[in-house]
């Protein structure tokens, strides 16, 4: 197979080129298109031997569902139903970088909600996606645009490089907005089970109420079952070990000079324009030959932090250091979210000092 790839404006989405990627929708092929989250790699959700394909060339567990993309709350009600209490408010939200858990009408591929009972929705606020949808004429099952475990696809050449020649059709349409997911509340208890790009203080203001904020999406542990994408499974990770730093921001740069001492090993530092700045200027010219910076952005920008984050992940494999330190955010608006992605995509493997970074090293 060859992967066409179709570059479509995404102000302007040129109708041609849409119907092309429509078509291979429609004939049960894998089309990967630009959401405002990230690329999602997408299969017609009615069609079971499609979606089985997705699961495929992900290496995705199988009951790990798929998030159903739709392009109007009509499309979303004829596979799902939305409690009446929230439909006012989810029409108004929509298109939105946020998906409802809702039970499922069981008209959809069991393969593509994993035999549940519930069904993910969501409607991407992107043009291209929402044109793709509508020509299909169909919802398109769709989970991010990654090898299972790997960061998320946010440009058109991170699905190729995950995915030349597995899929039919790739449409580019330039880097992903937010730059990562969306975020998951589950509506039957209207809890927040996966942070993203769509904030909990977001979610007050038009809900009237904080969601209940699960483990899960604070990333802090695993769900039993999957009822949505990025709650079961290790996710995000870059082949490279990450290591997150969770003590003192002031004592970081110090921190970071201890490991050039403990380790001879080259390896990367992931984390704010300002921190980086900081410990380059702490390290000595031969501490610094040892650490590859790679910036995420400002401090202050947490939207520029997340919109960089799987980008730079993804690049940090191409650097071919040992091992990777990256930086802690502050948990409040995306900030959340990247805090999610950076504890799955580190395994875990927190540190605060100088010890505890040193007994990870004797391990990776």
């Amino acid at each position: 197979m060859k992967t066409i790839l179709l570059k479509i404006n995404r102000n302007r989405p040129e109708s041609k080129k849409i119907e092309v990627a429509a078509k291979a929708i429609r004939a049960g092929k894998l089309v990967v298109f630009p959401t405002e989250t990230v690329y999602g790699i997408g299969a017609n959700a009615f069609d079971s031997e499609a979606c089985r394909r997705i699961y495929k060339v992900k290496n995705r567990n199988v009951d790990n569902p798929l998030i159903i993309h739709v392009s109007s709350i009509e499309m979303a009600e004829k596979i799902a139903y939305i409690p009446e209490m929230y439909r006012n408010v989810i029409k108004r939200l929509w298109p939105a970088p946020i998906t409802f858990i809702l039970k499922s009408k069981k008209i959809l591929s069991e393969v593509a909600v994993a035999k549940l009972d519930t069904i993910a929705v969501r409607m991407p606020a992107h043009k291209v996606a929402l044109r793709l949808i509508n020509k299909a004429g169909v919802p398109i099952a769709a989970p991010s645009a990654n090898v299972s475990t790997m960061p998320s696809a946010t440009k058109a050449e991170h699905a190729l490089q995950y995915f030349r020649d597995k899929v039919d059709v790739i449409i580019d349409s330039g880097p992903a907005q937010n730059g990562i997911e969306s975020t998951i509340i589950d509506l039957r208890r209207f809890a927040l089970v996966r942070a993203g790009a769509f904030s909990v203080e977001e979610i007050a203001k038009h809900f009237g109420r904080m969601p209940k904020i699960t483990p899960e999406a604070l990333g802090n542990k695993n769900a039993k079952i999957a009822i949505s994408p990025g709650t079961k499974y290790k996710h995000y990770a870059p082949e490279t070990p990450l290591l997150l730093y969770s003590g003192a921001l002031s004592r970081l740069p110090y921190v970071i000079m201890a490991a050039t001492e403990k380790s001879k090993r080259r390896f990367a530092f992931v984390g704010s324009v300002e921190m980086c700045d900081k410990i380059r200027n702490k390290l000595s010219a031969r501490q610094n030959k040892n650490v590859r910076f790679i910036a995420l952005g400002n401090r202050r920008n947490l939207r520029e932090i997340a919109h960089n984050l799987f980008d730079r992940l993804i690049f940090l494999d191409s650097t071919k250091v040992s091992f990777a330190i990256v930086e802690s955010f502050p948990q409040r608006g995306v900030g959340l979210a990247i805090m999610n992605r950076l504890r799955k995509a580190s395994g875990h493997r927190y540190f605060s000092d100088a010890g505890q970074l040193e007994a990870y090293l004797k391990l990776i």
